[in-house]
């Protein structure tokens, strides 16, 4: 038996995953959906979704994403033979403190390029070594 797919009629991934609104599509299956962002960081800058909806990862069912990044893989390697890239960042924003804009979970692929001129934000240092153990210890208890 096939589970029906859940949309939300006010997202707008959910709206181009249903057909409902346009993309320039580049993958499409049952479960996942890749197609260009209107609004590109770099010529080639594409989008993977689960066509389910999903805010963000930590909703996402675990089993969902090797085949996230197998569609990653393809069409990220699609769109670095396509654009001529050098490199390619794949990244995910999750809840608004980290950027995120559009709540369904979805992956940015952005081609690279030597002369970009794009730079990853800053690293910052710890204050010690007692400072980053002591984080750690505290992340490890979380995860139980």
């Amino acid at each position: 038996m096939e589970t029906a797919i859940i949309t939300r009629p006010d997202c707008i991934f959910c709206s181009i995953a249903s057909g409902s609104a346009p993309c320039a599509e580049l993958y499409a299956d049952d479960e996942i959906l890749a197609f260009l962002d209107i609004a590109p960081v770099n010529r080639g800058h594409a989008l993977v979704i689960p066509r389910a909806h999903y805010a963000n990862i930590f909703e996402m069912p675990p089993e969902l994403g090797t085949k996230l990044i197998r569609v990653q893989q393809q069409v990220g390697q699609a769109v670095m033979d396509a654009t001529k890239a050098n490199g390619l960042n794949i990244y995910m924003n999750n809840f608004s403190a980290a950027g995120q804009v559009v709540f369904h979970a979805h992956w940015h692929l952005i081609p690279r390029f030597t002369d970009d001129n794009l730079r990853l934000w800053p690293q910052h240092a710890y204050a010690n070594l007692d400072e980053m153990l002591q984080l750690a210890a505290d992340i490890r208890q979380q995860l139980g």
